[in-house]
């Protein structure tokens, strides 16, 4: 099948037709969202596409971006790029991206013919198997988790920008160094930022270093973050708490890949890989004016939705029986089983916290028992303060979000006896994060 990707839709169907004649079979796309979505759909042969969507736009780029995001999501597909605006420049371009071949309005059907026939007889050849993809701590078979992976296969050889969404402790973070992990940067660092614990007066001098005496206080020099991912992967988690000032600070980093460490007006270069990952809703952010569109765009060449526990439910035996034996590993304990009937009365629980409750909940289940075995009634037997209630699956679909990370950020802290530093660090969170999060939701 033959995917057409154009605005105009006589040629479209000019080109649909010229093709069929041939004996292919075709579909076609008015848009860069439709052809996207048609990849995810079915997996075509060949896309033709234009170079240009919008009247306004006539340099390339738009058919450019969307090249890029065709060669992360199905590298093995070849492209031809068709357009009436042709040139050298755009076409070397074209290529060094990695399309296969470059067409300019009108074509001639014969040597078009011939050109597809040709793309189409070269994907034919056979490819050596790939090996597996490294995704060490990733737990779980879930249809959902596979294709997340599946997308990280063809992201991480990539440089492409990766934004992942998720709710708290989904495993964001593993995600990103799967993504490093299966990447020709794997041998270099893997930097992690928290974004949300760094205050706007500290961004410049986290992000970027300072030189001594470039604040009081500074009484030696300091490398930034970038700097110390120089090469490697530099993963910016709670992107979304990121404020407007420090939003056009980073910008500049990604879109220049330059940057001054505080102090020092000598330009730096970086050559980093840059994964974002939030639990706020970006898209909304944009539109509320909180977030910077350009940011946004320059951060999601690709996007990987991380599904929650809730919808992962036949991967929750096999994450709670991993815990336990990461407990006994870690403390030298002897190893205890969990009983299939535990395991069922987990699945039904609906977890707001994600991965990270649970991995708690069987903690907490293993201290608190001394029987080799830990039945359902161990869990059950834990106090509401520190054990989810189990629910029917209608209502747990129907809960809203705020309100399941509400009640995540009170147990947890429920369940630190106060003690707001442990509760951040069951949430993965900073302290500030947590601060932001309790006055939020009115929490004491």
């Amino acid at each position: 099948m033959i995917l057409i990707v154009d605005d105009d839709k006589s040629v479209r169907l000019s080109l649909s037709l010229l093709l069929r004649s041939a004996g292919h079979q075709t579909a076609m796309a008015a848009s860069p969202e439709e052809a996207l979505e048609s990849l995810r759909v079915s997996r075509p042969d060949l896309v033709v596409m234009d170079m240009n969507f919008s009247v306004s736009f006539t340099s390339g780029q738009e058919g450019l971006e969307l090249l890029q995001r065709f060669k992360v999501l199905a590298p093995e597909v070849p492209v031809i790029l068709i357009t009436a605006w042709g040139s050298i420049d755009l076409a070397v371009e074209g290529m060094r991206l990695g399309a296969f071949d470059f067409v300019t309005k009108p074509w001639q059907p014969h040597a078009m013919l011939q050109r597809v026939a040709t793309a189409l007889e070269l994907n034919r050849v056979q490819r050596p198997a790939e090996g597996g993809l490294l995704r060490d701590g990733i737990i779980g078979n879930s249809r959902g988790l596979e294709e997340v992976l599946q997308t990280v296969g063809r992201v991480a050889p990539t440089d492409a920008p990766v934004l992942i969404l998720g709710e708290n402790g989904t495993g964001k973070e593993l995600i990103a160094h799967a993504i490093h992990a299966n990447s020709r940067r794997a041998s270099a660092p893997f930097v992690t930022v928290n974004l949300g614990g760094i205050s706007r007066s500290l961004f410049e001098s986290e992000m970027f270093g300072h030189v001594k005496g470039a604040f009081t206080g500074a009484v030696t020099s300091r490398k930034g973050r970038f700097a110390m991912a120089d090469g490697g992967t530099i993963f910016l988690d709670e992107i979304g708490e990121l404020d407007p000032g420090s939003q056009v600070k980073l910008l500049r980093v990604l879109q220049e890949h330059t940057y001054e460490a505080l102090g020092d007006s000598t330009t730096r270069r970086t050559d980093v890989r840059v994964v974002c990952a939030t639990n706020a809703d970006l898209s909304r952010m944009v539109a509320e004016g909180t977030f910077r569109e350009d940011l946004f765009y320059r951060i999601n060449l690709i996007t990987l939705h991380i599904p929650s526990l809730r919808q992962r439910l036949d991967d929750i035996p096999l994450l709670a029986d991993w815990f336990v034996k990461q407990y006994a590993e870690r403390t030298g304990t002897r190893p205890r089983r969990l009983t299939d009937a535990a395991r069922r009365w987990l699945q039904t629980c609906p977890f707001p916290g994600n991965i990270r409750e649970l991995r708690n909940m069987v903690e907490r289940a293993i201290i608190v028992s001394d029987t080799p075995e830990i039945g359902p009634e161990t869990f059950a037997g834990l106090s509401a303060e520190s054990a989810p209630t189990a629910v029917a699956a209608d209502s747990v679909a129907g809960a809203r979000l705020g309100d399941m990370e509400r009640a995540a950020v009170a147990e947890a802290i429920s369940a630190a006896g106060g003690n707001l530093s442990l509760a951040a660090s069951s949430l993965g969170l900073s302290r500030q994060a947590l601060y932001r999060r309790m006055e939020k939701y009115g929490l004491k």
